[in-house]
């Protein structure tokens, strides 16, 4: 049987306006296959990069799908799968191919493997915007830089969904979170989020700034979202022996090393965590925990209704306007 779905596709790259909303038709759940009801999206950059072809892959087309990130209940299960059963509150663990499995729909049939349980509790809105988001920080952070009380932690693009859970993540550890963003429109929300400094980049060092705060040392962890030549200035603000983690490229150009050694450089992809088993147990566990305790808590920038108003989501997310993430709720 069939089941028919209001999905977002786009058939050429581009703007926002190459989204369309159809209606696709869904085969029941295959072996190792969950059909899922959407509640809610959460969007993040990788996407947009999707849709204008700048990722690191490019999107199949056409009728190309859309989207990493959901939250939504079970609805049926096909052969094999034990993990869930129909009513299940589940995520999407984000570790598919956007163009083949992306979440912008309704109804969305997933891998079993590209699902996790939703932490009790939590409500649609405030899921969507933490699985992706928050285990990149972890990742990266924890995993990855080995971060640890005490540490002093410079965060680019701050602003983002990354970036304010990156905040949280960090102060979550013991250790001390300084947020760079380019607009001054957004230092407060930035301190409110947990960081200790913002320095706005338009208007002041962030070497400088970075130094003062750790009387000359440095940043024990650099996490970057932009590279390109900035990858390589964010070495003068890193101390000896530093970790720097590059995630992201907002910048299209080739990322560039610093040249102070001894620093550890890193290339984070979420996969390290989200691609096995294991990885994806100890993250959800992670989140869990922090949504309980109340240290992990998603800025959610703002909320749309409708899978029609995805391109206006895309249009905040490219203006950098916001605060955090972005939601859509079908």
């Amino acid at each position: 049987m069939t089941t028919t779905a209001r999905t977002v596709l786009f058939d050429e790259v581009g703007g926002p306006e190459v989204f369309t909303v159809e209606e696709a038709e869904l085969l029941d759940p295959g072996p190792g296959e969950v059909l899922v009801s959407v509640e809610a999206i959460g969007l993040n950059r990788a996407e947009a990069m999707l849709r204008a072809g700048t990722y690191w892959y490019q999107p199949t087309l056409p009728g190309s799908r859309n989207g990493y990130e959901a939250a939504g209940e079970v609805v049926a299960i096909g052969e094999g799968v034990t993990a869930f059963a129909p009513g299940d509150p589940v995520l999407s663990a984000a570790n598919f191919n956007l163009s083949s499995h992306g979440v912008y729909g309704d109804l969305v049939l997933l891998p079993e493997t590209s699902l996790v349980p939703r932490p009790s509790g939590v409500d649609a809105v405030t899921a969507a915007a933490v699985w992706l988001t928050y285990t990149t920080a972890y990742g990266a952070l924890i995993e990855r830089a080995r971060m640890a009380a005490g540490h002093h932690v410079l965060i680019t693009a701050a602003a983002s969904g990354v970036g304010t859970a990156a905040i949280q993540v960090a102060r979550r550890a013991g250790a001390t979170p300084i947020a760079a963003t380019r607009s001054e429109a957004k230092r407060q929300a930035l301190l409110d989020a947990g960081a200790e400094l913002v320095v706005v980049g338009d208007e002041e060092d962030v070497i400088k700034e970075t130094g003062r705060l750790t009387d000359g040392r440095g940043a024990d962890i650099v996490l970057d979202a932009i590279g390109g030549p900035v990858f390589r200035e964010l070495g003068r603000a890193a101390a000896t022996d530093a970790h720097m983690v590059s995630y992201g490229w907002l910048s299209e150009r080739p990322i560039e090393l610093p040249r102070n050694w001894p620093v550890t450089v890193h290339g984070y992809s979420n996969l390290t965590v989200t691609g096995t088993a294991d990885g994806r147990r100890r993250a959800a566990h992670y989140l869990a925990s922090g949504l309980t305790d109340g240290t992990l808590r998603p800025v959610i920038a703002e909320v749309y209704d409708g899978l029609d108003r995805i391109g206006d989501a895309h249009r905040l997310m490219e203006s950098n306007r916001h605060t955090g993430k972005i939601v859509v709720r079908p």
